[in-house]
């Protein structure tokens, strides 16, 4: 029988690749072990195999102090501004969408858009990198780079070393969703149970 276990690997993985906005920002990420992170993203699932997307690192700390400004983070924590100096990412990758390789919609490339974000982030959690998923981006930060048309800005991938302990609790069906810090700024993540996740539904009578 096929049953995954408790201490399976992969599980455990998924279980700790949290979304991280708090970092060591002095760890450096070598643009090597970047471009091996789009390398996990390039091997995920397409559909029509178009593979549209395209992506830029950055490592710069420089660089990365110019593109902090434009980002938005954690929208549920309203009185919180996003991370402070000392710790914000130490590298970001850009997605970017290639129009010229579209071969569908612009939906079908924001699902492969999810299998590849997430490959990244299972493949940076791997080797003690977080990352963040990050769509709110200010219209400036096209404007800090000579973008082609060809390519707009979809997303960007914050990473760093975690220095901030994210926890999951299970809530049921009318419990809020919303995450939240604790008073020792542990971050708690709602997340509905399995059980509240699988449908039975009945075959339609002829």
């Amino acid at each position: 029988m096929n049953v995954i276990s408790v201490e399976d690997p992969m599980k455990k993985l998924v279980e700790v690749t949290r979304t991280y906005r708090k970092f060591y920002q002095d760890h450096r990420i070598q643009g090597e072990f970047l471009h091996d992170l789009v390398n996990l993203a390039r091997l995920g699932g397409s559909a029509r195999n178009s593979q549209p997307w395209q992506y830029m690192v950055v490592n710069d700390p420089e660089v990365c102090e110019k593109i902090f400004p434009f980002l938005g983070w954690a929208g549920y924590l309203a009185d919180w501004k996003g991370p402070v100096p000392g710790e914000r990412p130490a590298a970001y990758i850009i997605c970017l969408l290639n129009k010229e390789r579209l071969a569908g919609s612009e939906a079908e490339a924001q699902f492969d858009l999810g299998i590849a974000t997430q490959n990244i982030l299972l493949g940076a959690m791997q080797c003690g990198i977080g990352g963040c998923r990050i769509a709110s981006i200010g219209a400036g930060l096209s404007r800090l780079f000579d973008i082609p048309v060809r390519l707009t800005i979809s997303l960007v991938i914050a990473l760093g070393k975690p220095r901030e302990t994210v926890v999951i609790e299970e809530c049921s069906n009318n419990s809020t969703v919303r995450y939240w810090r604790d008073e020792e700024g542990v971050h708690h993540v709602p997340k509905r149970t399995l059980a509240s996740c699988l449908v039975e539904l009945p075959l339609v009578k002829p």
